[in-house]
């Protein structure tokens, strides 16, 4: 992405901005919902993360992907709004039935995972969000979040423990 200035940018700013909605729009909604847990503060989130890349569109340098950085904005903005002292009343008890609409539809081992991930704990489902439901790299998760290489890896091994020991009760209780 080149950085657009100048006073004729607008209309390319404008549709830079639109191209990054269109392509992000989804997976910001989905990792915010499944960050927060309840569907109004996703939207929120997912909303404010927009204004905040169209706020910062002209300082976007490129030294990162693209989607690393609306993830760390959208991360970022979650955070925020889970540390918040309102946010502590809401009901956060979610199905997959709840989640917004993905691309590829998801089967019934997808739900049952869904389900899993949403359990665990805020550090290591942001891991297993950013990894696996967004595709992005230890390295780029690290840069998202503001944490070491390292403890992104931990997280995400320690994240996997939990999923599998999760998933492998499921089973038993069948």
């Amino acid at each position: 992405m080149s950085n657009v200035k100048g006073p004729d940018s607008a209309p390319h700013r404008d549709q830079e901005f639109e191209r990054l909605v269109e392509q992000y729009q989804t997976a910001v909604l989905r990792t915010c919902y499944l960050y927060l847990c309840d569907k109004s503060l996703a939207e929120d989130a997912s909303q404010e993360t927009f204004v905040k890349v169209y706020r910062t569109l002209d300082s976007f340098k490129g030294e990162s992907s693209e989607k690393t950085w609306i993830m760390k904005i959208a991360m970022h903005t979650c955070y925020d709004i889970n540390h918040s002292s309102w946010h502590s009343f809401f009901n956060r008890h979610i199905t997959p039935e709840m989640l917004p609409v993905a691309i590829v539809p998801f089967d019934d081992v997808d739900d049952e995972l869904t389900n899993a991930v949403i359990r665990l704990p805020l550090k290591l489902r942001e891991v297993i969000l950013l990894h696996y439901f967004q595709g992005m790299k230890v390295n780029d998760i690290a840069e998202a979040l503001g944490i070491s290489q390292s403890s992104v890896s931990g997280r995400l091994k320690r994240g996997r423990n939990r999923l599998k020991d999760y998933l492998e009760r499921s089973e038993q209780d069948e």
